[in-house]
């Protein structure tokens, strides 16, 4: 039986040959007449779709010239991609300063450390990383990005997240190296492994303080040029948005879904209301009252400026969302979850972290990607309330003087943006949901 089954599957494995991808296309694609002419019919359409775009956007395109009148005198039906080279920094950066570029770049390159552990097969405690990720991050990019005085609240905040970045480099180091977690390696290195549980969490928190003091005195005497959010735009501006929202999502859906199955009538009330409050209406409703009807709700003095505005606008909104998608992956759970778990002495909050909520999420996967890339298209809506955005910017284009009218190809290098990011937003999540599958495979 062994041997017939390596047999098929060594005959699966085997890559298709000429005749067998003949009966593929024939069993498929020309398997009837009405199959044959509609497979032609499709084949003509893309080939002459691509053809055309083909010829008018690398053919027949310009792609160096200094007005949109030159484009025209080179070339008159290929596209001016020179119209949208010349404004790539403000296409990615909008109008923040260029010699203060390099700060949008570092936040970028330090996300990127920041959450490198989470792709590493053997570093432990990821679900930590990525909460420190969420709730830290924002802190140091935030003044990384906006400079300016620093209060004692944003000294503390900075250095922890300045604290959390180095602690989960190292974590990642050693883990890869040594498949040990950061803690393990100290008290290993301390000499401290055969001494009581007590003692090594003793150990490790004054490790802690000790160098969470060091930081503190060290980035008390940096300090960046404070940049307006005015000046704030393009792709960056775009991310920053949709990226808080993303972050702030899930854990306002968590919340609000379990709210909405309390068994406390004013938590499920409260929950319920505020959730259809929001979406019963559309985002760019939400954007107006809030950039125009929110201040007149705030006490006298109390000022918020249009950008943190649009960004409670957005996370609120979006959360309502994600509630309902975190209930339907609720229900999905079957009873037996929640009657097992609680023979094994599990109460509310541990049955739902350790048994409900890791199985519901695994469910949600696809819809949650979905809000998401969702999420990141409806963040263009800022531009109607004046907030240039990446799409801001790309409409900008056509009102420069040099490059009066141009108003296609920003529009399609804007659509190719969002296309990559979403294409590998929904590539990743498809991957995340095959690793994370407990379907069992016949």
């Amino acid at each position: 039986m062994a041997i017939i089954t390596k047999e098929k599957t060594t005959a699966r494995a085997a890559p298709l040959s000429d005749k067998s991808l003949i009966g593929w296309l024939r069993l498929n694609l020309f398997n009837s007449v009405f199959n044959t002419i509609l497979t032609v019919v499709t084949v003509y359409i893309i080939y002459i779709t691509v053809e055309g775009l083909l010829v008018w956007g690398v053919i027949d395109a310009v792609w160096i010239a200094d007005t949109r009148r030159a484009c025209f005198a080179i070339s008159l039906d290929g596209a001016c991609w020179a119209g949208v080279v010349s404004w790539l920094d403000n296409i990615f950066y909008g109008r923040y300063p260029r010699e203060e570029l390099w700060r949008i770049n570092l936040g970028g390159l330090l996300l990127v450390i920041w959450m490198a552990p989470l792709w590493l097969p053997r570093v432990k405690a990821k679900v930590t990383i990525g909460l420190t990720t969420v709730f830290l991050y924002p802190f140091l990019a935030g003044y990384l990005f906006a400079g300016g005085d620093k209060g004692l609240f944003m000294q503390i905040m900075i250095s922890g997240a300045i604290l959390c970045l180095v602690g989960n480099t190292l974590h990642a180091f050693i883990g890869v190296f040594t498949g040990k977690g950061l803690p393990e390696f100290l008290i290993a290195l301390l000499g401290k492994k055969a001494a009581p549980e007590k003692s090594q969490r003793n150990i490790l928190l004054g490790i802690l303080a000790v160098c969470f003091a060091v930081v503190y005195m060290l980035q008390m005497g940096a300090s960046f040029e404070t940049v307006s959010w005015t000046k704030w735009g393009g792709l960056f501006l775009t991310l920053v948005i949709s990226g808080i929202g993303i972050a702030s999502a899930l854990p306002g859906g968590i919340i609000l879904a379990l709210g909405r199955r309390s068994k406390l009538p004013i938590i499920r009330v409260l929950s319920t209301a505020f959730i259809e409050l929001f979406r019963s209406v559309p985002l760019i409703t939400v954007l107006f009252m809030a950039t125009t009807m929110f201040p007149l709700f705030m006490p006298e003095g109390f000022v918020l400026n249009k950008l943190t505005q649009v960004i409670i606008a957005v996370c609120l909104f979006n959360a309502c969302y994600m509630a309902e998608t975190v209930r339907a992956g609720l229900q999905a759970i079957p009873q037996g979850q929640y009657e097992g778990a609680h023979t094994i002495g599990l109460g509310y909050w541990g049955t739902m972290g350790f048994i409900i909520m890791p199985q519901a999420l695994k469910h949600m996967i696809p819809n949650i990607v979905g809000s998401f890339i969702g999420l990141l298209k409806d963040t263009t809506l800022v531009s109607i309330i004046g907030l240039f955005d990446i799409l801001g910017m790309l409409r900008s284009i056509s009102r420069d003087a040099p490059w009066l009218g141009l108003h296609k190809e920003p529009l399609v290098f804007g659509a190719m943006l969002f296309f990559l990011i979403c294409f590998a937003m929904s590539k990743y999540s498809r991957r995340l949901e095959v690793k994370l599958s407990t379907d069992h495979k016949h």
